[in-house]
């Protein structure tokens, strides 16, 4: 973490305490911050907040306009920011359960979300549940005790289903064919993926294609998309899908038929 983003996160507990006050009981960084990946100019700064009790509207707006870019410039490509009530983070549900959600950046779309039943389906609903297991593991505690005290992990059938619902919906965006630009996040989250489904381990998309690819499978791939990270050409449309199914279809395989499928369509 370089000392921009320390900086920033200080000022952003800071202010998340003054609008929360006492009922602020822990603050995490998540994401290519918690697990020691974090890209300058690529990488975004992912926050998780945690409150003793459910937060008012007044509260959650005032929360928005303190935290957002134009108040307080993120110095990342952009804030992702969701709150959770401690027994929301603490009951390992697949639901996404959160209080308020924030995306905020220079470069990213704005969006306040306050309550889970306007978020759109399309979007996904699976990120959170998903988020916070990462959590549990690799949470960086800015305020309030260990994250593995905090974040409960879902139980597993559920977390399958949250993977697959994820890769579903990755592969379900439009990649062309040929050279496509962010092809490289497809591939290597789906190692990511497949990674914490073998292994039981959450890594971060680079490091998690580096495993899979010491191991032999699809290698050259997986080479082609983190050298794309740094600049190089992105992997072709139509191997990141073929991959990306093939993800899929491991991970699923334990769900039967009509669960899957009512998996896909509810995410």
């Amino acid at each position: 973490m370089d000392d921009d983003v320390r900086g920033y996160l200080t000022e952003l507990v800071d202010r998340a305490r003054a609008v929360l006050g006492g009922d602020l009981v822990g603050a995490y960084a998540a994401g290519s911050v918690g697990l020691g990946a974090y890209q300058p100019g690529r990488s975004d700064v992912d926050v998780a907040l945690v409150v003793a009790r459910p937060i008012g509207g007044p509260a959650k707006r005032a929360l928005v306009d303190r935290l957002r870019h134009e108040t307080l410039p993120c110095p990342a490509r952009g804030l992702e920011l969701v709150a959770y009530r401690r027994e929301v983070a603490a009951s390992g549900t697949p639901e996404p359960g959160f209080e308020v959600e924030l995306n905020t950046g220079v470069t990213m779309r704005f969006r306040a979300t306050y309550d889970p039943a306007d978020r759109p389906a399309a979007d996904g609903r699976f990120w959170y549940a998903l988020d916070r297991s990462i959590l549990r593991q690799s949470g960086l505690a800015l305020l309030g005790p260990p994250a593995a005290e905090v974040f409960a992990e879902p139980a597993p059938d559920d977390l399958r289903r949250l993977l697959v619902a994820a890769l579903t919906w990755w592969l379900a965006l439009p990649t062309p064919d040929g050279p496509a630009p962010g092809a490289e996040d497809a591939v290597l989250g789906a190692c990511r993926s497949l990674v914490r489904h073998r292994d039981g381990v959450w890594l971060a998309k680079v490091d998690a294609g580096r495993r899979l690819a010491a191991r032999g499978e699809d290698a050259d791939l997986i080479r082609r998309a983190i050298a794309a990270r740094r600049g190089g050409p992105p992997p072709d449309g139509v191997e990141a899908r073929a991959f990306q199914r093939r993800v899929l279809d491991e991970v699923a395989g334990g769900i039967d038929g009509p669960r899957r499928s009512t998996v896909n369509k509810v995410y």
